[in-house]
């Protein structure tokens, strides 16, 4: 996966073909085969080569083609997460294809929907200047949250998931997004998450923004040099 923060054309085409590769590999049967279905070039595939992880610089991969890099870093640290918290005497309680497979699609209503179109657009000038917004949300798409749009996605695409996998992409977000409040903040012990799973996400979509962030900022500095 190329990593780099300005990608020209040859660098989107080369991550989108590693992205469809990883799902080949990664994933058997159908769910394999209504995956490829989904990321297709006629359905999401462009969206998915193209999309940018962000509206703004100062978020995070904010550049055609971050959103793919992105995911694969959200998976990337899944694993890293998923050894600290067995380093720490934690009970894993999910499979890695669990993990794999709600990492890489945590974001995904962030592709919009091709009968709508794309999730981002082009901001106008002016907003760029004012805000440094270099994106804005789609405003024919129907809103819902990401992580809703998500799960919309995949059944519309028939793409099978587990309880725990459903888990995982619904809470991404953690206690940021209030609509997750209600199943990470329990007082009621029968009610509390059946699973660490969503944690696991969570924590390395946090660590992913973080340190995507932080190059940014990095490379910014270099450049006032």
């Amino acid at each position: 996966m190329i990593t780099k923060q300005n990608l020209s054309e040859s660098d989107i085409q080369h991550n989108y073909q590693e992205f469809i590769t990883f799902v080949k590999n990664e994933f058997k049967g159908k769910r394999k085969e209504k995956l490829l279905e989904m990321y297709s070039e006629e359905q999401l595939g462009l969206s998915l080569a193209m999309s940018p992880a962000a509206t703004a610089e100062h978020f995070h991969l904010c550049h055609p083609g971050g959103y793919v890099q992105h995911v694969m870093n959200v998976v990337r640290n899944s694993f890293h997460q998923k050894k600290i918290f067995e380093d720490g005497g934690g009970t894993v309680d999910w499979t890695n294809d669990e993990m794999v497979f709600a990492a890489l699609h945590h974001d995904l209503g962030k592709l919009g929907d091709p009968e709508f179109g794309d999730y981002y657009v082009p901001q106008s000038e002016s907003w760029k200047e004012k805000k440094g917004e270099v994106y804005k949300l789609n405003p024919h798409l129907p809103y819902m949250e990401v992580t809703d749009r998500a799960i919309y996605l995949l059944q519309k695409y028939g793409v099978d998931y587990t309880w725990k996998e459903y888990l995982g992409i619904k809470l991404a977000d953690g206690i940021y997004n209030e609509a997750s409040k209600k199943y990470l903040i329990q007082y009621n012990p029968d009610l509390a998450l059946k699973t660490e799973l969503p944690k696991i996400i969570h924590l390395a979509d946090y660590m992913s923004c973080f340190t995507e962030h932080n190059i940014w900022v990095n490379s910014k500095a270099v450049e006032k040099l």
